[in-house]
């Protein structure tokens, strides 16, 4: 029998196709990116690279503040020392006083414990129990001295007692005093180390091209420092010249015998020839000892003898010289006499900048001898490398 046809109608099959998955998340997230980028504010410009000329000004900002720091570090340093020598001292007076405290304690317990033993006996049984009244009279005299006697020593306790308790004052203010000093000196200690860091920071990071740039430009500034100190000495030259000359004129005139007002041979308080060779003398020493350290390394806070810092190196050579200086330039400025810088002589202590951060020995024709700045060596320089705040004679 034939089979019997199929009255179903066949079944159209629709083909659908689906995206696919990883490129619609791809498109979606490329869509929200641009979205934010349209939306997003601009970046910040990049600051701009500074020059050399900027980097070198800042640099030697920095070393002048390092200088500046380093002079607040030997003053603290100078203070924790003056501090620490008091306490020692008062901290030996608190032992002294309290053993002179302890000795009156110890003849008053003596005291104590004799009244104590015959503390019990009325003065009737005393007479009674002694070998013979004249015994008893003689004890009791000797009592009586003693009574005396003690007085004086609790008199003594009492002062001994308050001497130690002031002494024990004095040096409890004098450590805090001294806690204080050593908490400066740590701070300004960690001041000059922050500015040199910076400093050498900058400086890293120059190419050789900008180094070399830079150190053209530092033999520009040393090249005029150095025709300044030549002009200078052209001056003092040419006056020295005429000085001889009207000196020469004068003797063969027949005048010039010291009989006008203001001449002489150093009657007059600080002038004439005695005060000058004086000076001179000491000068020479000044200047002895000043190129004997040529080329020995600048170390903030070093004042010798294989290093030094500039008022350290000042306060050396004048010692060398008999003449005891201050430790910090701040103090060093108030030494002495003010001289104009016309007035120059070898010997002088020149200073730098507004707030007096450093000094240099000026040796004549505008040169100075001086421990310049970290990096460096001691050396001869012009004085017109650095703005001349004034400078004095110290003696």
């Amino acid at each position: 029998m034939p089979a019997l046809a199929s009255h179903r109608k066949p079944r159209t099959r629709v083909r659908t196709t689906a995206p696919a998955l990883g490129i619609t998340t791809a498109a979606f997230a490329s869509v929200g990116l641009l979205a934010q980028t349209a939306g997003a504010a601009p970046a910040a410009p990049t600051a701009p690279k500074p020059t050399v000329e900027e980097v070198q000004k800042k640099v030697d900002d920095l070393y002048r503040q390092a200088g500046t720091a380093t002079q607040k570090y030997n003053l603290a340093k100078e203070k924790t020392e003056q501090q620490r020598k008091s306490v020692d001292g008062l901290l030996d007076a608190v032992a002294k006083r309290t053993e002179r405290l302890n000795e009156a304690r110890r003849k008053l317990g003596n005291y104590a414990a004799a009244q104590y033993r015959s503390g019990s006996v009325t003065p009737t049984a005393a007479l009674l129990l002694a070998d013979s009244p004249q015994a008893y009279f003689d004890q009791n005299r000797l009592m009586d001295r003693m009574t005396e006697r003690q007085k004086t020593d609790v008199t003594d306790f009492e002062q001994q007692q308050a001497a130690a308790s002031q002494k024990r004052a004095e040096a409890t203010r004098s450590l805090e005093t001294l806690t204080e000093s050593q908490a400066s000196l740590k701070a300004s200690k960690q001041d000059v180390q922050r500015k040199l860091g910076e400093a050498r920071e900058l400086l890293s990071r120059l190419t050789a091209e900008e180094k070399a740039r830079l150190a053209e430009l530092e033999k520009k500034r040393e090249a005029e420092a150095r025709r300044k100190a030549e002009a200078e000495r052209k001056r003092q030259q040419e006056e020295a010249q005429k000085a001889e000359s009207d000196t020469e004129t004068d003797t063969a005139t027949g005048t010039g015998t010291g009989t006008a007002p203001g001449s002489g041979t150093g009657t007059a308080p600080g002038s004439g020839a005695g005060s000058t060779d004086a000076y001179a003398v000491k000068a020479e020493k000044v200047l002895a000892f000043a190129r004997a350290q040529i080329g020995k390394p600048y170390v903030w806070g070093a004042a010798g003898p294989s290093s030094y810092d500039c008022s350290g190196l000042t306060q050396g050579a004048w010692k060398a010289a008999g003449v005891a200086l201050p430790r910090t330039t701040w103090d060093q400025v108030n030494v002495g006499t003010r001289v104009a810088t016309d007035n120059l002589r070898p010997g002088d202590l020149v200073f730098f900048y507004d707030d007096i951060s450093h000094v240099g020995i000026y040796i004549g024709g505008g040169k100075m001898i001086h421990a310049p700045k970290p990096g460096a060596y001691v050396r001869e320089e012009s004085v017109y490398y650095m703005p001349i705040y004034g400078s004095v004679r110290p003696a």
